[in-house]
């Protein structure tokens, strides 16, 4: 018994700052009514954060029907009170900003006045030249809100970085 004991505190020794990242409430956020354009991207980074907790958001952002059956329910009042207790219940939000939405620009708000760490990705490729908002680039302070202009194959390095600088 003592030895099995042993053993486990070693495990969750050497994957601390791993069980610490699995036990995180994660708030995903992209365009849902603005555009769907990026629904396949939301799901590969939903994917990614799932190494490090829960996403709330799972199914409404990240569903393959649009979130039509999480929210096939609900009134526009009820799913925006679900999402604001998402965001109070979690430890971090993290938003693709490369779709542009008044929704993830008022949740990025509501987060900040929260006092949640924030990750904002933008995506930028050559056929991409919106531009990114200044009052998301503006944001950035790298303590409660970081910025980062990404491509798909630095996801994981920059999640992994975000979560190590917010534990």
């Amino acid at each position: 018994m003592k030895c099995t004991i042993c053993a486990l505190i070693l495990i969750l020794g050497h994957f601390n700052d791993q069980m610490v990242s699995v036990m995180m409430k994660l708030y995903f956020c992209g365009s849902m009514r603005a555009g769907r354009q990026d629904a396949e991207i939301y799901r590969t980074i939903i994917g990614h954060l799932k190494v490090y907790g829960h996403v709330f958001t799972e199914d409404t952002v990240g569903s393959n029907d649009d979130g039509k059956k999480a929210d096939a329910n609900l009134t526009d009042k009820q799913i925006h009170d679900r999402d604001i207790n998402w965001l109070l219940e979690s430890d971090a939000v993290i938003a693709e900003v490369t779709q542009p939405s008044l929704g993830v620009g008022y949740e990025i708000g509501r987060a900040l006045t929260m006092g949640k760490k924030i990750l904002c990705l933008y995506r930028s490729d050559p056929e991409n030249a919106k531009g990114l908002s200044a009052m998301i680039a503006g944001a950035k302070d790298n303590v409660q809100v970081f910025v980062e202009i990404y491509q798909m194959d630095k996801v994981v390095e920059i999640l992994k970085n975000f979560f190590s600088q917010i534990n």
